[in-house]
């Protein structure tokens, strides 16, 4: 049992787990924040134009009426959509962000040349060649 322990201690505390823990975290927060925009601000914005009502629902007549009575709620799925778009916009962005940050401290690696070119007959031939195997002329 102390060995299963130590097992998942090492697991929980590794750094991608650590680090998957945080974004799920600042990821429930963010979606919090966009929820808010979109019914606090978004949402007033598009009711205002042409006296639309964003939160609208739909009676569906089949239903029945009073307490039995369904509605099809489109502007609190229009809000969703809304989020949705706003949160995969601004993950897009980030994560661009930090692989343009990656890629800065990185260089790129100088591979040795595997090919040169044949003197006389201008044919591409190993590095090792002693001999152009195109016009069997004597290399340097």
């Amino acid at each position: 049992m102390k060995k299963f322990l130590k097992e998942f201690k090492e697991f929980a505390l590794k750094g991608n787990v650590m680090d998957m823990a945080v974004g799920v975290i600042i990821g429930a927060a963010f979606g919090n924040i966009v929820t808010a925009l979109t019914k606090d601000f978004i949402n007033p914005l598009i009711n205002s134009i042409g006296g639309a009502n964003f939160g609208g629902k739909i009676h569906l007549p089949w239903t029945g009426t009073g307490e039995n009575a369904q509605y099809l709620l489109w502007g609190d799925f229009l809000t969703q959509v809304i989020n949705f778009v706003i949160m995969a916009f601004c993950i897009f962005v980030m994560v661009k962000a930090v692989n343009k940050l990656m890629s800065i401290g990185k260089k790129e690696e100088v591979s040795d040349p595997t090919e040169k070119t044949c003197p006389y007959c201008q044919s591409k031939i190993s590095i090792k060649a002693t001999r152009c195997p195109h016009c069997t002329s004597q290399l340097q």
